[in-house]
């Protein structure tokens, strides 16, 4: 069977062009998704200051959630400091260092802020350059008194200083002291090491520490690792060796690898629909065009199995040829999309990609799935014909449409129209994200019940064109209305391109537009004022800025995340995101459009939430509500305010009192300022951040356009392109082998008389009804989903975008069907026609 689909596809090599290249197009972004799921799974940060450490103990960094996947938790849990001396006495343990990480920087003679590290955990105690790789040289001696610090080199040389001179640091949230360098440790990197007793004094973690590190004796880290485990067994403490110690040096960094699972899930949906989508499209155009051999085969003998294995036996010759190439290409793809992620913020930069042959042969396996499927599914009408139909039919299609086929095409799209009431019933990104997954089934939908539409728009045409239409706009009317099938099949893949790009980005768009609204109307204060370098405002701050004159109100806002479990259909669901942590007196600075309650109240145990989590969760005023924190915490709090404006400002707010204690460096993160609008007020905020080095004043206004949009719309927006780009290349590749596939119906044309000019012209006008009935498709598709998405998320009954998006594509389609049929028809045309039917 192999060796007959070998000869057949080496004699229709232009034919097979389009499956190649959607194969091709396929696999590349397939395997880039698997690279960038595995990555989430087996990547891990640098060991960094960690790796001196044999083995690490910490509080495990994931809410486990029965019966589902685990939820990174980015705050640090910390580990009683009595389990430094437990495990100190192992056989084995020839160090066991209690580490602690906390906000420091040095202040420079110009007033300049200096960070150390990782700004929000900086600061150590001197017992921890004991878990530095090898035997890093320090300069100096180490620092005794609560007056001394060591400083890492790269810091140092970036302040000036070196060892005796005297710099101020700023450190847990004090103002910046001066301190004498007493070492400099050659280090990059490290940050500022403290004497152990002014560590836990600046910390503030009390009797408690952020992870133990334990260095062993040399072959003996395997033996320690397991006893450290019976020892914390059924505690909450992990115990990591080897490459897992990256993921504990900061917790937030860690819980960027399950952002990378999460991404590649939500990427891999939309990825294998269109993917799928044009492949089978792409065989579809491609065994149409070897009906008449199939037919041949059938009345000679061949059984309708046979004739399948066939056609699956082809795709599988032509896959093996495109899926090498496409895989190999999706792994630089992969490193590609990293690089955006981390340009955006998504993901840490010092977190690699992990490559290995996975990936690949999960491509593989369902590439190889999809050609069978499709294959098989494209041949199978005519294997089931008998074999005079099949011979018959060969040079035609059928007259009617299936109509079981019809009726899926239109309960299809009545399913995509019910799914695009979502935005209606629910404000969120969920709701929106119904838009344009209604797009994308009512498109597939239009490839259904497209042969039935198209043969209706071409007898109207036909109508229309009967008696006054030129020969050429009648020839290509008839063939618009006779070759239903053929025709279906490029209009619904232009329409999908379309649609795809429409939903998708106006979503985006829709919903930015939208959030930013929320925030620009609920947002009261003119300023904010943050301390980034320093790793959280210093204490002090927030009195000092009330009694600057022109301060009408000011506020401290944090952010966090939590996880909210609740009941669905009798089970329980975790739903993770972020959540503003707000103060009592937040009212004066911000307006969330509060319609129950008083955020005045958000003091204790408390929290408010929107009133599109109140009416989905039950969350009314007075209710009691089970959250996670974000170090993973289970705290039960009463609901004192319910608020609309929950797309701008998040699901929860938590009541400052409840947040305290977990966060990892449980240090106010901003304070929103509301003045009386004055410049002498403006003035007072200058001198006062000029004064507290470190401090910066920024305004509150969002800045327009897409230059602060969060990172998961540019990633959608970059997932909409490289799309785009694949969907129109296997276009493109469609068209020109449909055209390539149609050298006999030119050459009889011009046999009886047709001149190459009006072939040409009856080829234009089927290239301008094709795009046409795909952009009117398409618009008609896509007009309720993204109507009823402004009007849920703008109140009005349009989408928020781009004004050149529609002509952009409108053009870009009309561009494709005219130069891949113009071309193909020039060249077929070259040849005599008797020439033509011979080849044949």
């Amino acid at each position: 069977m192999f060796r007959l689909a070998k000869q057949m596809v080496s004699h229709r090599i232009a034919a097979l062009i389009a499956v190649v290249c959607a194969v091709l197009g396929g696999a590349a972004l397939l395997t880039g998704t698997g690279v960038l799921a595995e990555s989430g799974l087996r990547s891990h940060l640098p060991a960094g200051r960690l790796a001196g450490a044999d083995v690490v103990v910490a509080a495990d960094q994931e809410y486990h959630p029965p019966g589902d996947l685990p939820i990174a938790l980015p705050e640090r849990r910390t580990v009683p400091a009595e389990v430094v001396s437990e495990l100190s006495g192992l056989p084995g343990v020839e160090a066991a260092v209690g580490d602690l990480g906390f906000p420091a920087a040095l202040v420079d003679a110009h007033g300049r802020v200096v960070p150390a590290g990782d700004g929000s955990a900086g600061g150590h105690g001197w017992s921890s350059t004991r878990l530095l790789a090898g035997d890093a040289h320090i300069s100096g001696d180490r620092p005794t008194g609560a007056g001394e610090i060591a400083v890492d080199s790269t810091t140092a040389a970036a302040a000036g200083v070196r060892v005796g001179d005297r710099v101020r640091v700023a450190a847990g949230g004090r103002p910046a002291t001066g301190y004498r360098v007493s070492a400099v440790v050659d280090a990059p990197g490290a940050g500022v090491f403290f004497a152990d007793t002014t560590a836990v004094r600046l910390s503030g973690r009390g009797d408690r520490v952020d992870l133990v590190a334990l260095r062993t004796a040399s072959g003996a880290d395997a033996r320690v690792a397991a006893e450290v485990r019976q020892k914390v067994a059924g505690s909450s403490l992990v115990v990591t060796t080897g490459a897992d110690r990256g993921d504990l040096v900061s917790p937030g960094a860690g819980a960027s690898r399950s952002l990378l699972i999460l991404l590649a899930g939500s990427l891999s949906g939309i990825i294998l629909l269109i993917t799928g989508f044009v492949m089978a499209s792409a065989l579809a155009v491609s065994i149409a065009g070897q009906r008449r051999d199939l037919a041949l085969m059938r009345a000679v003998g061949a059984t309708p199995k046979q004739i399948r294995r066939l056609a699956a036996a082809q795709s599988t010759v032509v896959g093996a040829v495109a899926l090498v190439p496409g895989v190999a290409l999706g792994y630089p793809l992969a490193g590609q999309f990293r690089s955006l992620l981390v340009n955006r913020g998504v993901i840490p930069s010092e977190l690699p990609l992990t490559y290995s042959p996975l990936p690949a042969v999960a491509t593989v396996l369902l590439v190889a799935l999809a050609l069978q499927l499709s294959a098989r599914g494209a041949a199978w009408r005519t294997s089931r014909m008998p074999a005079t139909e099949a011979v018959a039919e060969s040079r035609s299609e059928p007259r009617e449409p299936s109509k079981a086929r019809t009726r899926a095409g239109v309960l299809m799209i009545l399913a995509a129209t019910t799914l695009s009431v979502a935005p209606l019933l629910s404000r969120t990104v969920i709701g929106a994200t119904a838009t344009s997954m209604a797009g994308i089934i009512g498109a597939i939908g239009l490839a259904l019940a497209g042969p039935a539409l198209v043969r209706g728009i071409g007898a109207f045409a036909s109508r229309l064109t009967r008696s006054r239409a030129s020969a050429p706009t009648w020839l290509a009317m008839a063939n618009f209305r006779a070759y239903a099938l053929r025709n279906a099949g490029i209009v619904s893949t232009l329409a999908m391109a379309v649609v795809f790009v429409l939903t998708y980005t106006l979503t985006q768009t829709t919903v930015l537009a939208a959030t930013a609204d929320d925030t620009r109307t609920g947002t009261l204060a003119q300023q904010r004022v943050t301390a980034p370098a320093l790793g959280g405002l210093p204490s002090g701050t927030l009195a000092d800025l009330r009694k600057t004159p022109g301060i009408r109100a000011a506020a401290t806002v944090g952010s966090t995340t939590v996880v909210r479990p609740y009941k669905q259909f009798g089970d329980t669901e975790n739903q993770g995101g972020s959540a503003m942590i707000l103060t009592p007196d937040a009212a004066g600075v911000l307006d969330l459009g509060v319609r129950e309650g008083s955020l005045s109240r958000l003091t204790g145990a408390t929290v408010a939430v929107s009133s599109e989590m109140a009416r989905t969760r039950g969350a009314e005023t007075g209710r009691r509500v089970r959250l996670v924190l974000g170090d993973g915490a289970r705290v039960d709090a009463t609901v004192v305010a319910v608020y609309d404006r929950g797309l701008g400002f998040g699901a929860v707010v938590l009541s400052h009192d409840l947040a305290a204690g977990h966060t990892t460096t449980g240090l106010d993160q901003s304070i929103l300022v509301r003045t009386d609008g004055t410049a002498a007020a403006r003035q007072g905020l200058t001198e006062l951040a000029a004064s507290h080095p470190g401090l910066t004043v920024e305004s509150t206004e969002p800045a327009g356009g897409l230059k602060n949009a969060p990172p998961e719309v540019w990633i959608n927006l970059a997932l909409v392109v490289v799309l785009l780009v694949y969907l129109l290349l296997s276009i493109a590749n469609k068209l020109v082998a449909a055209t390539a596939q149609r050298r006999i119906e030119l050459a009889a044309l011009r046999l009886g008389g047709t001149t190459p000019r009006q072939v040409r012209a009856m080829m234009r006008r089927e290239a301008a009804v094709t795009a046409a009935t795909a952009l009117a498709t398409a618009l008609l598709l896509s007009a309720l989903p993204l109507a009823l998405l402004g009007q849920g998320f703008l109140g009005h009954p349009w989408p928020a975008g781009p004004a050149w998006l529609l002509p952009a594509l409108a053009l870009a389609v009309t561009g494709t069907a005219f130069l891949t049929i113009e071309l193909p028809t020039r060249r077929a045309l070259r040849m005599p026609p008797a020439d033509a039917i011979r080849a044949q």
